[in-house]
């Protein structure tokens, strides 16, 4: 099924607006005619094209009498009109007529000399006393032409001037709309413009935040403060899980620790190896859920950190766990102190997740390293079989494991990334010079001020 194309708003209100303007000229051209034709007092009127038809007719001879000569359009006039006649007189006093003048008209006639322009009608049917006055040039010179012509209705003059009217306006009014509806919209929407930007800055780390309210329209309102609503269910719900989460692993360090105690008191045996192996995981997955809550909490217990120390104490915890799993563990440095403003609780969760992962995957043979080197880099690399170059991006996903069967919950490598990021520094995994895994915790200096020493 295709994907619906979006919805323009500007496009929607422009052809809504022109439909709407169409739709009221079309209405106003209704009534308008319809009035003109109920009050109108006559329903036809005289074509004044006959004038000129007369003018073009009347020749001068050659002793400078005017003569009536019968043209094809003049035959034409006489035929579509029955009752045709004129009185045409010339700037001279002469005067060309033909048909039966009215004797309404034989008056009128006799003083053309005083008119110019007239347009004379009566009120009924057949309508007989209408005329009209008319000035035409023609071969012999200008007449003053008085006559009646051809008829035709004042509904259909009146129907084509208002259609000639309407149509400019309605261009004009066309072209106002395409370009004025486009810059409303844009102006009415420019709110909602920074709206949307907020909104998209919105993530995981801005709980709390809310869509401003200022310079929102009403009718927008509702959806913005809806917006507002479900950030704050949202909100609720992630703390409600977050005190889940906390109060879980708090439960679990008490009985973790105890089973630990109880287990360290069995004689040597692979069975004490390996249950001792399996409460470490155990106590280290609620230290991770537990670090997972102390990040999301405000603000960072930030001072200077000494990554050699903290690297020192690490090998020291880790390394009868490494040696029990049968590897070596070694500490390598190019400085006596490397010193970063950090929260060494965390780092020290970042260097127990990669190490007990390199214990988990490093084959159980082999040296795992702690190499601290400047200016503020930490690399941990075992001599396993490595991670597919496709994986190294996936393995800090939470819950993703690169072995479906290894035991863990997967979320080691996650809260190192989380980690990293929240120090302003990457994690990142590399081919080991031995041709295992090589993870690498790089931390910028000009995001976290690094200071460091050498002795």
């Amino acid at each position: 099924m295709k994907p619906r194309r979006p919805i323009s708003l500007k496009r929607r209100l422009i052809v809504q607006f022109l439909i709407f303007q169409v739709s009221i000229l079309f209405l106003f051209g209704i009534g308008f005619v319809a009035y003109l034709v109920q009050k109108d007092e006559g329903g036809v009127l005289i074509s004044p094209q006959f004038a000129e038809v007369a003018a073009r007719a009347i020749e001068r001879q050659a002793d400078g009498s005017l003569r009536l000569n019968e043209t094809p359009e003049l035959a034409k006039l006489k035929r579509m009109t029955g009752d045709f006649w004129f009185v045409a007189r010339s700037d001279r006093g002469e005067i060309v007529e033909t048909g039966t003048v009215p004797e309404l008209f034989a008056v009128m006639a006799r003083n053309l000399d005083k008119i110019t322009f007239a347009d004379i009608r009566d009120t009924t049917w057949p309508f007989s006393n209408l005329a009209v006055v008319r000035r035409a040039s023609g071969p012999a010179g200008e007449f003053t032409v008085l006559g009646k012509g051809n008829l035709f209705s004042t509904t259909f003059v009146v129907l084509f001037l208002s259609n000639l009217l309407m149509v400019p306006i309605l261009m004009l009014l066309a072209a106002v709309t395409i370009i004025g509806v486009p810059w409303i919209v844009r102006r009415a929407f420019s709110s909602l413009s920074s709206i949307a930007r907020e909104a998209g800055a919105i993530d995981i780390d801005r709980r709390g935040y809310r869509l401003p309210l200022e310079e929102v329209p009403n009718e927008v309102r509702p959806l913005v403060n809806a917006v507002n609503g479900a950030l704050q269910r949202l909100d609720e719900g992630y703390e409600r899980h977050q005190r889940f989460i906390l109060d879980a692993a708090h439960e679990l360090r008490t009985p973790v620790a105890i089973l630990q105690t109880r287990v360290e008191g069995i004689p040597e045996s692979q069975l004490r190896t390996h249950l001792l192996a399996d409460a470490w995981r155990i106590a280290s997955l609620a230290e991770q859920l537990l670090d997972l809550q102390r990040l999301d909490s405000s603000g960072h217990s930030f001072a200077d950190v000494d990554l050699v120390g903290l690297c020192r104490e690490a090998a020291a915890d880790l390394a009868p766990l490494a040696i029990a799993h049968g590897y070596e563990l070694s500490l390598e440095v190019a400085a006596k102190e490397i010193i970063i403003r950090a929260d060494s609780g965390a780092l020290q969760r970042v260097l127990t997740n990669i190490v007990q992962n390199a214990i988990e995957h490093g084959g159980g043979r082999g040296t795992i390293l702690i190499r601290v080197a400047t200016p503020a880099i930490i690399e941990i690399s075992d001599e396993g079989p490595g991670v597919p170059a496709d994986e190294r991006e996936r393995i800090f996903e939470p819950f993703h494991r690169l072995h479906p069967r290894t035991r863990g919950a997967g979320l080691g490598l996650n809260l190192v990334r989380d980690i990293m990021q929240r120090h302003g520094g990457s994690v990142s995994v590399i081919d080991a010079p031995q041709g295992g895994a090589c993870f690498r915790l790089v931390f910028l200096s000009g995001s976290i001020g690094n200071i460091l020493k050498n002795h």
